[in-house]
């Protein structure tokens, strides 16, 4: 009987993890795959960028390793089921040969510890791509507008202005620096701008903190775009040049710069 309280506590831990994500969570539920029903121990759901996404997972509470055989198992049920991905969590570990099993596939194999460290870099890198897609759509409605309107409705301070009021392609800048340092995980975060507007604090020490900062000077530099262009509109100078459309897989101005530093950064 504590055995079975062990093994059921133990998907419960896996499910609350997944569930303080914000995914969608839930232990023994029987799944129809497209040959035969499956009993999964712990089913996930979620939606990353619109798209959704379901995980199966094994919780293994044995103190035997998990065999070849196991994981070949589960890899039948993921393609049956149609999940994107299988885990098999387990206490004791894994024999040589279901790693070997494993590799290459969409079955990973995991200690608890390994999962949780793991499906928070995964969700981390998402969310990260949501404010690199941001950054790009602000980028490109920035430099759409000629360096003198940019100055004139406050989205760049004069060349010969030293007061550091606000520039946006610095914010952009450090923006970009900021996310490549997160997609490494190299915490904590140089966030110091120079600029008199800013928003936030000048370093963050984990993701929670660069998430609070980007969402707050990003929403400040979306706001100050929003109302230069207003302003442009009324005064018949709204003329954006569509020729700055970023395309697939080209490279930004503030990107090129941002790898410039960031590689600066690494090599001091």
């Amino acid at each position: 009987m504590s055995k079975k309280k062990d093994w059921f506590e133990f998907q419960e831990d896996i499910k609350n993890h997944f569930n303080s994500l914000g995914a969608d969570a839930e232990t023994n539920i029987k799944v129809q795959g497209v040959r035969t029903c499956h009993d999964i121990d712990v089913l996930v759901k979620t939606r990353f960028l619109g798209e959704n996404i379901t995980w199966i997972i094994e919780a293994k509470h044995w103190k035997s390793k998990v065999t070849k055989a196991q994981v070949l198992t589960l890899r039948a049920i993921v393609e049956d089921i149609g999940a994107d991905r299988g885990f098999i969590i387990s206490v004791a570990g894994f024999q040589s040969g279901a790693f070997e099993a494993a590799n290459n596939t969409n079955v990973k194999l995991k200690t608890f510890d390994e999962l949780k460290v793991d499906t928070q870099g995964l969700i981390e890198a998402e969310i990260l791509k949501t404010y690199y897609k941001r950054l790009s759509l602000l980028e490109d409605r920035y430099w759409s507008h000629s360096k003198g309107l940019r100055i004139e409705y406050g989205l760049r301070h004069h060349t010969a202005d030293y007061s550091m009021q606000f520039t946006g392609q610095q914010l952009l800048t450090i923006a970009r620096t900021a996310i490549m340092a997160a997609q490494e995980r190299k915490y904590p975060i140089n966030l110091e701008s120079f600029l008199k507007e800013h928003k936030g604090e000048k370093v963050a020490h984990n993701f929670q903190q660069l998430s609070m900062w980007l969402n707050l000077n990003l929403n400040h530099f979306d706001e100050k775009l929003l109302t230069a262009e207003l302003k442009m509109y009324k005064n018949g100078d709204y003329q954006p040049d569509t020729k700055y459309r970023t395309r697939n897989h080209e490279q930004t101005n503030t990107e090129l710069m941002a790898k410039a530093i960031y590689n600066a950064r690494k090599n001091h």
